[in-house]
């Protein structure tokens, strides 16, 4: 898939340690997806969450830090970020018009915050979105669980509205050719 770009959005240790829907699973597309990528050329970018007023958040700190299970590589972008666009106040759109990307594949966390505003802004900006299944994920929010989060934004909003959510295998298949 030429100029395409992988975006991992907030896979944080404070994240990812306080048990999100499916975690593990979520954690095991994403590396694999990460490895095909890096195998085909595909770039592999990062988004970093900095929260000043949640000191689990707090740029540097352990909860900060990106998951080892993904972290990136010497020499790969990491884009530092306060707001649930990984675009608001980033150099991410310009990055990805010097690289000629016109793809994102999107992953990460959380579904309804910085996975979906990304989506959208990226969506406005005129990329093309895949969102494979099973790479993102969330919490329960008190009124719908972080399953039913998933689904609704997944399969009703972004599905066939401001992406393409394929399978995994799907989009491995598609990155191989």
């Amino acid at each position: 898939m030429k100029n395409t770009a992988l975006l991992i959005i907030d896979v944080q240790n404070e994240l990812v340690e306080a048990g999100p829907f499916n975690i593990d699973k979520t954690l095991s597309n994403i590396q694999i997806l990460t490895d095909v990528c890096r195998e085909n050329g595909i770039e592999v970018i990062y988004s970093q969450h900095d929260e000043d007023e949640i000191e689990e958040l707090k740029i540097f700190s352990y909860g900060w830090e990106i998951h080892s299970s993904i972290c990136p590589k010497p020499g790969e972008k990491v884009i530092w970020k306060n707001y649930n666009s990984a675009f608001k106040n980033t150099e991410l759109d310009e990055y990805l018009k010097s690289k000629d990307i016109q793809t994102l594949i999107i992953v990460g966390m959380q579904t309804e915050y910085c996975i979906d505003t990304t989506c959208r802004i990226a969506f406005e900006k005129g990329y093309k979105i895949i969102m494979p299944e099973e790479t993102n994920t969330t919490f329960e929010n008190g009124n719908l669980s972080g399953s039913e989060i998933y689904e609704h934004h997944n399969f009703r909003i972004f599905k066939n509205r401001f992406a393409e959510v394929k399978s995994l295998e799907e989009v491995i298949s598609d990155l191989r050719t």
